[in-house]
């Protein structure tokens, strides 16, 4: 397979417009470290940003940060800590669940919308992308949003691109807003919850005005042999340490919560950002899950009877990390219909054999009218449709 690597938008653009001239369909790339994501791929060659790297711009005094799409995040991330900030969403890792390999790339932090546990409190990538470059089916750059927050207008394109998995374009720049690191990060613990019980925990924490920036259940089994229910505080020490305080004393009846700094506070959240407890064994199905957080215990009960699984829970409850058996449907009809029945959310394939994510839909199906629309949106960025056709769904 031809693998085209430009160094250059310009290089790029003219690889795409060739491309969609001779209907070659392209595979998009950057690190590859989510290359299982999605239907299996449909194309003739792949198009790699790897060549696409460096910072572009960094104004630590506005808070923003750009670099080309195929930068390492890694590179963005050490440039970010060395002058006290950080991405306010905490992008998630898909390597230990996916067991790719490689290195995640800026660009494709934006590409696929990839958000943490920090969701609940700073938002998704999306709420903190401002800027985008990008080459679409025509072969066409172009440029939307601004490199400042005052200067987002117009069509926002930046919002569109950001979870569109490479399907409308291939992303050459993206630029960020960013956060202070927090001074004080700790870990209130709560061991022995069921499920019902931590999501009242939960709730009750975040309707509170002691501002969690994590929210999370780990079942017996998940992760070590008794319940685990997580939330995180961060921001000044004074400030912390008083929020910390009001939440012990406001959650004292569900137990004694221990607190939990340092390194193995940022273990328990990194595990829990990038589905660890779910790794193994490697040929489970993984599904993400989203609900209401209050209805996360009953969408998983709803599961469980129709066929052994295990999770965890994020947002609270609303986001559900979910492994069950490969087989079959991998539990798609199951799955489908409890979130249903909870009466709003979806559910997402996440890792799957690819025969399994050839026959049934990865992305939640969406309704007549949606899917028109999508499929015009496609036509209309990417008229040829060269870009990772089929990926999020069939003849898209």
């Amino acid at each position: 397979m031809t693998t085209y690597a430009p160094a250059s938008e310009q290089e790029a653009a003219a690889i795409v417009a060739q491309a969609a001239g001779r209907s070659e369909p392209l595979r998009l790339v950057g690190g590859g470290t989510k290359a299982a994501f999605g239907r299996p791929p449909q194309d003739e060659a792949t198009l790699s940003a790897a060549g696409l790297t460096g910072i572009t711009l960094y104004e630590p005094a506005e808070m923003v940060v750009a670099a080309r799409a195929g930068t390492p995040l890694a590179e963005v991330e050490a440039l970010l800590a060395g002058r006290g900030q950080m991405l306010p969403f905490e992008p998630m890792d898909h390597r230990p669940l996916l067991g790719s390999s490689g290195e995640p790339t800026f660009g494709a932090v934006a590409a696929a919308n990839n958000s943490g546990p920090r969701r609940i409190n700073a938002g998704a990538a999306r709420d903190s992308l401002i800027g985008v470059r990008f080459v679409n089916g025509r072969g066409q750059p172009i440029k939307s949003g601004g490199r400042v927050m005052k200067n987002v207008t117009g069509l926002d394109l930046v919002k569109l691109m950001s979870g569109s998995w490479g399907t409308l374009g291939l992303l050459t720049e993206v630029t960020f807003k960013v956060l202070p690191v927090q001074e004080r990060v700790a870990t209130l613990v709560l061991a022995g919850l069921v499920d019902t019980e931590a999501v009242e925990a939960l709730s009750a924490a975040l309707g509170s005005p002691f501002e969690l920036t994590g929210a999370a259940h780990l079942p017996a089994g998940i992760a070590g042999p008794e319940p685990r229910t997580l939330m995180r505080v961060e921001g000044f020490a004074s400030s912390v340490g008083y929020r910390l305080g009001e939440l012990r004393r406001l959650l004292r009846r569900h137990g004694d919560a221990q607190i939990v700094e340092g390194a193995d506070s940022a273990a328990l959240w990194r595990a829990v950002r990038d589905g660890t407890p779910l790794a193994e064994p490697r040929e489970a199905a993984v599904w993400r899950i989203s609900t209401a957080p209050t209805h996360g215990p009953a969408v998983t009960a709803a599961i469980a009877a129709g066929r052994p699984a295990r999770w965890f829970y994020d947002w609270g409850g609303g986001l559900i990390w979910l492994a069950t058996d490969a087989s079959d449907d991998a539990g798609a009809a199951v799955i489908r219909a409890a979130v249903k029945a909870a009466g709003t959310g979806h559910a997402t394939l996440v890792r799957a054999p690819e025969a399994t994510r050839a026959a049934v839909p990865v992305f939640e199906p969406l309704p007549e009218p949606l899917m028109r629309i999508t499929a015009g949106i496609k036509a209309a960025h990417d008229p040829a449709g060269i870009f990772n056709p089929g990926r999020m769904y069939a003849g898209i």
